[in-house]
């Protein structure tokens, strides 16, 4: 009996198939060793010995891995073909070692890119043994986060308390957002005008062009700065007369993108699926692992986390024969195109880029197997793999020469037109360069002046990190590597260090402050060359160049002294570091450009950064308790909050009384009074109980709306004011169901109703435009239940009992619900990537746990 070790359920059932009953295909459930939580699980001072732990979850898997394997004369390691698949291989090995469960057996390593039939026989005729380099560079990259996070956590939790821990690789990206929003709120916006002309020709064509030049001079963005400039410009071309003196046209060709990466997977997913990273890896990994399709279960795609751009010579060759008999010769290249020249910053392309396992099983046939975000990804993995093989798209692109008599000024007019789709014809681009104005038919000669348009512009602040912007910067920077790209973005988001609001990335009070500290006192850490620098090293641990012990001295010696310095500063001298570090982007500056710092209600208080373990960052008074001033971290939250100090009148409700802004304990909301009829339709359908209460509520016939989070309070207008205080409000009819679709906002954000389905509304300003199609397709894409404003994640029926498995928010960080038990979630692990396997691990620990916990009352007693 040969014994194959797997890390998933899912892989092990179909691998199983695959092999025949001379083999037993047993999963490790992912790591079944790690380090445990607590200090000296690292020990630099025995050449970073490590200390490994089998987690208690892993015993039961174990267990049969190790009866399974007295039995086995041969035990082939078959974990994913990655750093860490590598990993677990050599964790497994070990421990089988230990328990001398290895003599006179063979050991293999075995790797296959897919899983088809093909590529798993193909993998176990070509074994090799476990690669040393690629354990070294995992136990390196593991110790350096060990180290960091031990380190410096327990000292966050001191000197800023309510703060959770300090992540190597999280701190960096968190320093991305807080630098990103510093930038937005020192901008300063710029004016700018724009002009343009619209000629007529002799038959009545109408061309509008943009001045390239005027009286010889070349005209640039900020060439007209105000409105008398703008206005001495259109003066001066009136007194001009135009002729057309060139109509050039020429043929553009755009080129296919190569195929995917996991990072422009990620980047693309998100722009145009509206997936998360998590949520586009998790559904990448079901479809790599296996789709039942007529009772076989079969990959769809190689395996997604890879930083390769090479596609194999066997998926080429069917590729081009796909596109030649299913697009035309027309469509094939004459040579295979090669994208190995446009790799990432230390793209390790162990592997190839992600494509179809086999082409042939086009997203059309394949559509009745799978979820619709199955079959959304599965289709911009095989258009865009299968697109990267076609030819380029050609446009016509013509443009028109305007030139003034005195041949001083220029204008001039483009427009494109699609000639050939080329790869377009699989691969539809959202680009609107095919759709570029058409320009009319024109000849050479004079034209008339119809209409100056100027235009009022002001610079725009870079726009917030979206998931998909943050990875292509990471990326750029050389951080982290394709597997990791989720959780760091998980990671900051669920330590409440960041917000996602409208799909972008706000940092929180805490995350600001907390970025501070760490560019002040551990700047060398949060370093993007730095940060970069240590992966370059642990790649060459991968390859041999670098000893992994001696990055680790490199590292730690520094490091530890650096640690050692904060430990013995004060909490108050941190916080005064910060204040000089965070200086004009907290506080004001008074009329001489100096910084601000005296308190608004006391005479000679000095504000200054403080901390609260509930609340977190805040602005207060040096002279507190005698003097209470409080305000947020943030200027542009206190300018909102002191915009509020007085209720804002915004206009008359229909029921004519007035629709007060005002700003509360919760934030800020609107507040009218119900007229009595009101006030009886409200309640008619409510408990009794809820009636008691909303008529203590509304004892003096007000009514309070809350503003939906990620609305500018500068936009609330008397319209928008109106549409907020008529929710919840029908958009129309599902003809599904012939049932009402009710659009209304709640705590966590606006949302759609209807019958037992309820939708997100992931954009909040949509709601002012949401149109029946839209709540539609929003409603049909969401699954049945109750949106719980706390359910991250619904991973299904428990296998035993068929009882709900849940991913919850939790005050305390995510955690797995099932019946009455609560696991959990390691902080490492991404709550949104957790499978049903992995959860069941978790509460079966939870239940041990438990059980363990109530021997010892026993014995205790």
């Amino acid at each position: 009996m040969n014994l194959v070790i797997v890390e998933s359920p899912a892989k092990a059932k179909t691998i199983n198939k695959y092999l025949g009953d001379d083999y037993k295909v047993l999963a490790s459930y992912g790591h079944i060793r790690d380090l445990p939580s607590k200090n000296g699980s690292v020990d630099p001072d025995q050449n970073f010995k490590m200390e490994w732990e089998v987690d208690s979850f892993s015993k039961k898997y174990l267990k049969e891995i190790t009866d399974a394997a007295k039995d086995s004369s041969k035990i082939i390691l078959a974990t994913d073909p990655d750093r860490e698949g590598e990993a677990i291989a050599w964790h497994v090995k070990e421990y089988l070692d230990q328990k001398k469960l290895l003599k006179d057996k063979e050991v293999e390593r075995v790797v296959f890119n897919e899983i088809t039939k093909k590529a798993v026989v193909h993998g176990i005729e070509n074994p090799r043994q476990i690669e040393p380099y690629l354990v070294d560079a995992y136990m390196a990259r593991r110790a350096l986060d060990y180290l960091v996070g031990f380190n410096i956590s327990p000292i966050l939790w001191t000197k800023l308390p309510g703060s959770k821990s300090a992540g190597r690789v999280q701190s960096v990206a968190l320093k991305l957002i807080t630098e990103r929003e510093h930038e937005i709120e020192s901008f300063n916006p710029e004016e700018f005008w724009t002009l343009s002309v619209k000629f007529s020709d002799t038959n009545n064509n109408f061309i509008t062009a943009s001045i390239y030049e005027l009286n010889s001079n070349k005209i640039e963005k900020f060439t007209f700065k105000n409105k008398v400039e703008i206005n001495e410009a259109i003066e001066d071309i009136k007194k001009k007369q135009f002729s057309i003196t060139d109509i050039s046209s020429k043929t553009v060709s755009r080129k296919p993108l190569g195929p995917f990466t996991t990072s422009t997977l990620q980047q693309t997913a998100s722009s145009r699926l509206g997936f998360g990273a998590s949520r586009t890896m998790q559904i990448a990994q079901r479809l790599y692992q296996g789709i039942e399709i007529e009772g076989e279960t079969i990959g769809l795609i190689t395996y997604m986390r890879t930083d390769g751009t090479n596609l194999s010579a066997d998926a080429i060759s069917s590729f081009r024969d796909y596109i030649k008999e299913n697009c035309g010769k027309e469509y094939l290249p004459s040579q295979p195109l090669n994208y190995s020249g446009k790799k990432a910053k230390n793209a390790q392309e162990a592997h190839e880029a992600i494509r179809p396992t086999d082409i042939s099983r086009s997203p059309e046939n394949v559509k009745k197997y799978l979820s619709t975000d199955q079959n959304k990804l599965y289709e911009l993995i095989w258009s865009r793999a299968l697109s990267s093989q076609m030819e380029s798209a050609q446009f016509d692109r013509s443009t028109i020469t305007f030139t003034s008599n005195d041949k001083g000024t220029i204008c001039k007019s483009s427009g494109s037109i699609l000639k050939f789709d080329g790869f377009l014809k699989i691969y539809k681009s959202p680009s609107k360069e095919e759709d570029e104005e058409i320009l009319p038919v024109v000849s050479k000669g004079p034209v008339n002046i119809e209409a100056l348009m100027d235009e009022q512009h002001f610079t725009q602040p870079p726009p917030r990190y979206s998931e998909a912007s943050l990875v292509k910067k990471l990326e750029e920077l050389g951080i982290g590597r394709p597997s990791t790209y989720a959780s760091i973005i998980s990671t900051i988001a669920n330590r409440g260090y960041a917000e996602i609001t409208n799909k972008r990335f706000f940092p929180t009070d805490r995350g600001k402050l907390i970025s501070a500290f760490l560019e002040k006192l551990f700047s060398r850490y949060v370093d993007y060359n730095f940060t970069a620098g240590l992966e370059d090293q642990l790649d060459e641990i991968t390859t041999g160049k670098e000893s992994w012990i001696k990055v680790l001295e490199l590292f730690w010696k520094d490091f530890n002294n650096n640690v050692t310095e904060v430990k013995e500063k004060r909490t108050r001298e941190v916080l005064d570091l910060l204040n000089d570090s965070l200086g004009d982007l907290v506080f004001d500056k008074d009329k001489d450009g100096n910084i601000d710092r005296k308190c608004k209600i006391c005479s000679n208080g000095v504000l200054s950064l403080k901390n609260s373990f509930r609340g977190g960052a805040f602005i207060g008074c040096s002279n507190y308790p005698d003097c209470k001033f409080t305000r947020p971290l943030s200027k542009a939250k206190a300018a909102a909050q002191a915009q509020l100090a007085e209720p804002k009148f915004i206009g008359k409700h229909d029921n004519g009384n007035d629709i007060f802004l005002k700003n509360g304990r919760f934030g800020p909301y609107l507040q009218y009074e119900i007229i009595p009829e009101e006030i009886e339709n409200e309640t008619k359908d409510v408990k009794k109980k809820k009636k008691k209460k909303l008529k203590k509520e509304t004892n003096d016939n007000l009514k309070n709306v809350s503003i939906p989070k990620g609305i500018e309070l500068e936009t609330v207008d008397l319209e928008k004011a109106k549409f907020l205080c008529s929710l919840p409000k029908s958009l129309g009819v599902n003809p599904e169901n012939q049932k009402d679709i009710i659009l209304n906002t709640g705590r966590f954000g606006p949302y759609l109703k209807c019958d037992n389905k309820s939708a997100r509304i992931e954009n909040v300003d949509e709601i002012f435009s949401l149109g029946l199609n839209r709540a539609i397709t929003l409603i049909a894409e969401a699954k049945p239940g109750r949106m719980s404003s706390s359910i991250i994640k619904d991973l299904g029926e428990h296998p035993e009992d068929k009882k709900p498995v849940r991913v919850m928010k939790g005050q305390y960080g995510p955690y797995i619900k099932y019946k009455s038990l609560n696991a959990t979630i390691p902080e490492e692990k991404d709550p949104t990537d957790l499978t049903m396997e992995e959860a069941l691990i978790l509460i079966e620990k939870r239940k041990e746990y438990d059980k363990n916990k109530k021997s010892k009352k026993r014995k205790s007693k």
